[in-house]
């Protein structure tokens, strides 16, 4: 077979043929309750159709109100929002698109608003997740909540969706009625594994009555909830084989709850980690479809897992968001945009009820808005100064709407910050980040001069261009500590480089830099010893900025690593010995160090505004450059790509003017 034939296979799932084995997972996206008629959303799958999706499954569509996430979450009983699914689903099916509603109940995750119902749940059991105490469900209630999910069923098949997933994963409704640490009832609901995995069975069943045996029925169960005193293996494979029972067409496997302490789709996690738990589902349920998901970012990775197990279907959700045209793009061999797994601009957002975009592709939310080509303005020549994350976005985007770029570019490599957390274990995609840009860039026609830093004295050159991008980046931030001039005493950007770091390393700073420094320099390699790793800094709380879904698992690798982590320091100095200080309680303590790495923080660089600005063209200051008050890489990737479509809207107006 040749490359990607095991994904590029036609499949089924019941009376559905699908074009491949790959499924664009469920992802809330925080604009289903956007008053504009569906267009947002419309526009976002149908981005999705365009470059070769085959099914793809919706954001959790609430089965009743109670049902809600939060209050960015449509409820199927609201008119407005079936009207809404209406417009998706027609114009879905008119471009040739597959597309699932998934029926969704965030049973005691629901975090309703000041007006909305209080959640529930089949006990009364609090939640760290939504910090809510549910209600637990009477039997009569339960029952409702059954039809709830039919009626829903019948309401997608009525919208003209192609099928339905049922939400029954990662600690939702129908996980907490199967689970014993969430099911404390003793009725025909709960009392034993058989009685907890009634209802998971029961809205199947329901469903499949409900819209007849030709309507595709998806499952979305949890392969392993990752819970101490969760539901154990057994149970799982036994209900497993009862929803095949009940009707169900598939089953999309996922893993761990909301609240679970074990990684599931963040960075540190490796590629395909969690197949095996599909693989096992697919032996005990024999012929029925069923889809392996779960950090899988890459068609290659999709292959590989098709390849080597019985599953027939890979579930893929934010290499969509990262790349609308995975598929096309991987089938024609072009560069394809990867999802590192950040979660910044996704998971975490969608976890506060904020609208979803992509760190890596900030289109994420925009597709409604025309690309930059579409403005109609005469090409024009722009000089992008600094190839970094919002350097080289603008870049693309310009390029991308015709214009002519040139990208000057101080150091021998391009990446800027993210050439640095590239080196992170668990970071290595970003890399490719970064390469997507450079090798889009350079299929469109742009120049990217590297070692070649402008100064003051390009005045000229500057000035000949029509545009000016200003993305130079950040410096390193100085710190009045007596004794950081030392020789052992290192920047946070040189003490990335390979053999940078000695034995005993102390880390100044509390921010996301310094975490990614000390999970650098505290991870086991086999070519040296261990690193003795101290953090010191100011603050109550290390990366207190790091993402929702982020932070926990990167603090919990640390100390598995044994880094040690000393907050509230004051007074300190360092020399020879290592660094001097007077900890939280007031007590003097000296950490011994061989390597001290400075991570306290950065400066904007933007020595070469002034510069840009007396050219008198066109120009954008992004990024660091402009400042660095709330710096991350999502605004870094955004400001490049404004920046590039407010220089096609000023090409646009001007020629409208010209005509006029």
């Amino acid at each position: 077979m040749t490359f990607l034939d095991n994904v590029f296979r036609a499949g089924r799932i019941g009376a559905l043929v699908l074009p491949h084995r790959v499924v664009m997972g469920a992802m809330h996206l925080g604009w289903e309750t956007r008053d504009d008629g569906g267009a947002a959303l419309a526009a976002f799958y149908l981005a999705r159709v365009r470059g070769g999706a085959g099914l793809m499954v919706t954001g959790g569509a609430a089965v009743s109100p109670a049902g809600a996430g939060g209050a960015g979450y449509g409820v199927l009983t609201d008119p407005a929002f079936r009207h809404r699914l209406r417009r998706v689903a027609t114009e879905v099916a008119e471009a040739g698109g597959l597309l699932a509603l998934q029926l969704f109940h965030a049973g005691r995750y629901a975090k309703p608003g000041r007006a909305g119902p209080r959640p529930v749940a089949p006990s009364a059991v609090f939640s760290p997740f939504s910090r809510q105490l549910p209600e637990a469900l009477p039997g009569t209630e339960v029952e409702r909540t059954v039809r709830d999910f039919a009626r829903g069923a019948v309401k997608a098949r009525e919208l003209g969706f192609a099928a339905v997933e049922i939400m029954g994963s990662e600690g939702y409704l129908v996980d907490q009625f199967l689970s014993p640490l969430t099911n404390q009832r003793d009725d025909e609901w709960g009392g034993d594994p058989v009685r907890r995995m009634r209802f998971g069975v029961a809205v199947v069943r329901a469903v499949r009555e409900a819209v007849g045996p030709d309507f595709p029925v998806v499952m979305r169960m949890t392969g392993d909830d990752l819970m101490a005193g969760g539901t154990d293996r057994e149970t799982v494979l036994r209900f497993a084989r009862a929803l095949a029972d009940a009707g169900a067409d598939a089953l999309n496997v996922g893993v761990g709850w909301h609240e679970s302490p074990t990684p599931t789709v963040q960075a540190m996690v490796p590629p395909a980690h969690w197949v095996p738990v599909a693989t096992a589902i697919k032996a005990a349920v024999g012929a029925l479809p069923v889809m392996a998901s779960n950090r899988i970012a890459r068609l290659a990775q999709a292959d590989a897992v098709l390849a080597g197990t019985a599953v027939e279907f890979v579930s893929m959700a934010r290499p969509f968001l990262a790349d609308p045209a995975l598929v096309d793009r991987s089938r024609r061999g072009l560069p394809v945009n990867v999802c590192v797994a950040c979660n910044q601009a996704c998971i975490d957002r969608s976890l506060v009820d904020s609208p979803v975009s992509c760190m890596v592709n900030p289109a994420v939310g925009r597709e409604p808005v025309p690309a930059a080509a579409e403005h109609g303005g005469r090409p024009g020549t722009v000089a992008v100064l600094g190839a970094g994350p919002a350097g080289l976005t603008a870049a693309h985007r310009l390029a991308l709407a015709g214009h002519r770029v040139t990208v000057y570019e101080a150091d021998r490599d391009v990446g800027g910050q993210f050439r640095l957390a590239c080196r992170v274990p668990g970071k290595a995609d970003y890399a490719d980040a970064i390469g997507y840009l450079v090798a889009e860039l350079t299929r469109l026609g742009g120049d990217i001069r590297t070692g070649r830093p402008v100064t003051a004295a390009d005045h000229g050159l500057l000035s000949r261009y029509d545009g000016i991008v200003l993305a130079t980046g950040v410096l390193p931030r100085p710190v009045p500590i007596p004794g950081a001039d030392l020789p052992h005493v290192r920047d946070y950007a040189s003490a990335f480089s390979a053999g940078a770091l000695a034995e005993r390393v102390v880390v100044i700073g509390g921010g996301g830099v310094a975490v990614d420094l000390a999970h650098l320099a505290s991870h086991p390699a086999p070519d040296r010893p261990a690193r003795q790793v101290t953090v010191l800094h100011r603050g109550d709380r290390l990366g207190p900025r790091l993402g929702r879904s982020t932070r926990w698992a990167i603090l919990a690798a640390l100390r598995d690593q044994g880094v040690r982590i000393v907050p509230r320091v004051r007074d300190l100095r360092i020399d020879a010995d290592g660094v001097h200080l007077v900890d939280a309680e007031g007590t003097p303590r000296t950490v011994p160090a061989d390597t001290v790495v400075i991570a306290a923080g950065q400066l904007r660089n933007d020595v070469l505004t002034a510069t840009v600005r007396r050219t008198g063209v066109w120009y954008r200051v992004v990024g660091g450059a402009r400042d660095t008050s709330g710096l991350d890489a999502v605004r870094a990737f955004d400001e490049g790509y404004a920046a590039a479509h407010a220089f096609s809207r000023v090409r646009a107006r001007d020629r409208v003017e010209e005509q006029v």
